[in-house]
């Protein structure tokens, strides 16, 4: 599900569970211990999927008949991996190689930086459009970089915004040409090495303060396994999962 290279002091981690990188069980819990590793021998990281998909979000049709416990467990883990993102000793830039809705939207706000293919490809938090309320420590990552207001809106509506719309409203830092993408990210953190690590890294978690004391504690796994088994919630669930069913 994952493949990691190492070039010049970075760690490019690319998820690929195709066809959509969704996030289950398995593959949060093999982020989490890549990150955790590479974060250890490596200057700073970079996080991308395959051409096209950067990550769909939550496997939804493998979660939606897991009883409490695993979806407790299971957002028990996706927490801790936003908190591990944001949190994390060296620098992470994401790479979104495509399509980045819902959760994989969310684990590209949770790291230092945020480039995106060109194209035609969309990105957001659309929870509320399937019946899942948006947790506080996620509206944290989004409106950390868009405003209150602003992002407020976004989630409430529950828009997928284009990769010149998520320029525009701070979602993300840069576009580039899809095949310049991976070499503009290794770029980007190659140049970061380049400053004094301690003060660097102190000033770039201070910056991220309150977020990751959002994050920390897991609050928002136990309030999201509630909302997940709300009779509309569950009633999104499923008509997500048939119309998936259809494609």
């Amino acid at each position: 599900m994952l493949a990691t290279e190492h070039q010049d002091g970075v760690a490019v981690i690319r998820m690929q569970r195709p066809p959509a990188n969704a996030l289950d069980h398995a593959l949060v819990d093999a982020l989490r211990g890549t990150i955790a590793r590479e974060s250890g021998r490596a200057q700073a990281l970079v996080l991308t999927g395959l051409p096209g998909m950067f990550s769909g979000g939550l496997d939804v049709p493998a979660l939606v008949g897991q009883d409490r416990a695993a979806i407790r467990g299971f957002w028990g883990g996706f927490f801790s991996l936003m908190h591990e993102l944001a949190a994390c000793p060296v620098p992470v830039v994401a790479a979104l190689s495509g399509h980045a809705p819902a959760g994989g939207a969310v684990l590209a706000l949770c790291c230092d930086r945020r480039i995106a293919a060109s194209g035609r490809f969309r990105m957001g938090l659309n929870e509320v459009q399937v019946g899942l309320p948006v947790p506080p420590a996620i509206l944290s990552a989004l409106t950390r970089l868009t405003g209150e207001a602003r992002g407020g809106w976004l989630a409430l509506r529950g828009e997928l915004l284009n990769m010149d719309e998520a320029l525009a409203a701070g979602l993300v830092d840069e576009l580039v040409e899809p095949g310049l993408l991976d070499a503009r990210a290794l770029e980007l953190a190659t140049g970061l090495l380049g400053l004094p690590p301690r003060a660097m890294n102190e000033t770039r978690l201070a910056a991220k303060a309150g977020l990751i004391a959002a994050l920390r504690g897991g609050r928002d796994a136990e309030l999201a396994t509630e909302y997940w088994f709300s009779e509309e919630t569950q009633a999104g669930m499923r008509a997500l999962v048939a119309r998936l069913s259809r494609r």
